[in-house]
């Protein structure tokens, strides 16, 4: 009995050896399985990139026939070309978000002067990077760019001889500043700064001065002085009087952006809106007339109406719906308002003024 004691436990033994060593293998075989399928799973593209480039470019045309046409009116023929552009990385904590807006427009009029007019310029740049401090809230640098292509002029009959209201950086607004950034998704989100620099330039060339002598004459200024009056980029010297010495006035203030980049099947939205008021608080008054008996005493701040409070607003919103393959309907307006820009009525009379554009059109365009 104890020699088959003796052997039954023996032959148990080698069998819970030989169990556990299979156990082992096995073990190990998994192991390496379970490895080489999270390799492969590390490979599987999410969806989710890195470098996401969207926007919408087109044309947009319209023209008008009248023959006998009783309400009155002339042929015109308008076209609008534009490019709205986005550009996002975003990697792990760090998040970059440009975006480029650009319109150019021109109108043919059947008609004896001013033929040929400018409808729409815009160049609108704004890039910004922040680094992700906590969930969704980013502490973010940004800079943005917004100025024309080419040369504005205000048409009253006169062709060449008409006033220039405007030109390539001039103006030209700056924005450089430090803040928070709120981007709780890729469509929406809102940046706030406290250190808000805004930089408005006026920059006229002496060759482009001397070119428009005979409507701006050199000895009160040029060009040079009526833009940057237009533009109010100068400022008080010790006697109260402008100085116009300077082609940039600089400013820091407080500063609101809001940004919406939605986008689903054919249809896109964009939506930007920038509010800015400076940290000035000068607020003696100024009779601006006071070197003309002419006329009655008028009285502005001596900041020129830009202090604390006073908010400049810009507000651009675009509509584009895909239409087919290349047919694409847009809207676009734009909403303005900055303090010491003087506009003048349809009876001369200047004062700061909101100022509101839109234009509707159909064109070839593509949606990406």
């Amino acid at each position: 009995m104890k020699k088959i004691a003796f052997v039954a436990c023996m032959i148990a033994s080698t069998m819970v050896a030989n169990a556990q060593e299979v156990d082992k293998e096995k073990v190990q075989t998994q192991a390496e399985a379970a490895a080489d399928a999270k390799k492969d799973l590390l490979k599987v593209d999410t969806g989710e990139k890195i470098w996401k480039f969207s926007g919408v470019t087109g044309l947009n045309a319209a023209a008008t026939s009248l023959s006998n046409w009783a309400a009155g009116g002339n042929d015109n023929v308008n076209g609008v070309i534009f490019g709205r552009l986005r550009l996002l990385y975003h990697k792990d904590k760090i998040a970059w978000d440009s975006n480029l807006d650009m319109e150019y427009g021109m109108s043919y009029i059947d008609q004896n002067t001013d033929k040929v007019q400018k409808s729409s310029d815009r160049i609108k740049l704004n890039t910004k990077v922040g680094y992700e401090f906590a969930k969704k809230w980013y502490v973010t640098a940004l800079l943005g760019l917004n100025t024309q292509f080419a040369l504005g002029r205000s048409y009253e009959g006169k062709d060449d001889d008409n006033p220039i209201i405007s030109k390539f950086f001039a103006p030209a607004y700056t924005d450089i500043s430090v803040g928070v950034d709120w981007k709780p998704n890729d469509i929406f989100s809102v940046y706030m700064s406290p250190i808000a620099g805004r930089f408005t330039t006026v920059a006229v060339s002496k060759s482009m001065n001397r070119k428009h002598s005979d409507l701006y004459p050199l000895e009160d200024g040029g060009l040079e002085r009526v833009l940057k009056e237009k533009y109010a980029v100068w400022k008080y010297d010790d006697n109260d009087d402008k100085d116009f010495s300077s082609d940039t006035r600089a400013e820091l203030g407080f500063s609101v952006k809001g940004a919406v980049n939605y986008s689903i099947k054919d249809l896109k939205i964009t939506s930007t809106l920038g509010l800015y008021t400076p940290y000035a608080s000068d607020r003696k008054k100024i009779n601006i007339n006071k070197n003309d008996d002419t006329k009655p005493a008028v009285y502005r701040y001596r900041d020129n109406n830009r202090c604390i409070g006073n908010f400049d607003v810009d507000w651009d919103v675009a509509i584009s719906y895909q239409l087919f393959k290349c047919l694409q309907t847009t809207l676009s307006t734009s909403m303005k308002y900055y303090n010491g820009v003087m506009i003048a009525d349809k009876d001369g009379n200047e004062a700061e003024r909101l100022q509101f554009k839109t234009i509707l059109g159909v064109g070839v365009g593509y949606n990406f």
